[in-house]
């Protein structure tokens, strides 16, 4: 019985187990990470500066690395990103009047980090992100509710990203 446990023991130990923050493609002799304000090849309006902020909150809150926004300061690794494609569709309709009733905003990203000698430490080219946002139907009291949908999306798509770089293999 005893052996059976023991053996249990030690094939649990090799499988793959972590504890959080032990798994990280962040090497250890990094301190200064640089994170540029993010290119935008869409056409959409300041959604890089939403995406980069939320992703630099994200960092400072998660982590101790010292955090700069700029690519020409000396730093240990940089995160640089991408927004490649920006798209909003019709969701739902409102059946009495047939207008648009709800949008729905799909985002592709593409991330990379680098270590200062150029070494490629994390690369991920389809981020991929949705957000739902309503629309008014007073127009008399319309908020414009896009912006608010796209900063919701940006802190989702930051939390998943410093997750995936800081805790997957």
């Amino acid at each position: 019985m005893r052996s059976l446990l023991g053996l249990g023991l030690v094939l649990l130990t090799g499988c793959g187990y972590h504890t959080a923050g032990s798994a990280t493609h962040i090497p250890a002799g990094i301190s200064v990470l640089a994170i540029p304000t993010f290119k935008n090849r869409t056409h959409a309006y300041h959604t890089e500066v939403a995406f980069t902020s939320a992703v630099i909150h994200e960092m400072n809150t998660r982590t101790k690395y010292r955090i700069i926004n700029s690519a020409t300061a000396p730093s240990d690794a940089t995160l640089e990103g991408t927004i490649l494609t920006e798209s909003v569709a019709p969701l739902t309709y409102d059946s009495s009047s047939g207008a648009t009733s709800s949008y729905l905003i799909t985002l592709t990203a593409k991330v990379v980090l680098t270590s200062s000698t150029g070494r490629v430490l994390y690369q991920n080219s389809k981020f991929s992100f949705r957000q739902q946002y309503q629309s008014t139907q007073d127009l008399s009291a319309f908020v414009q509710e896009d912006t608010p949908a796209v900063d919701r999306m940006a802190r989702d798509f930051a939390q998943t990203l410093v997750s995936d770089i800081l805790e997957s293999l």
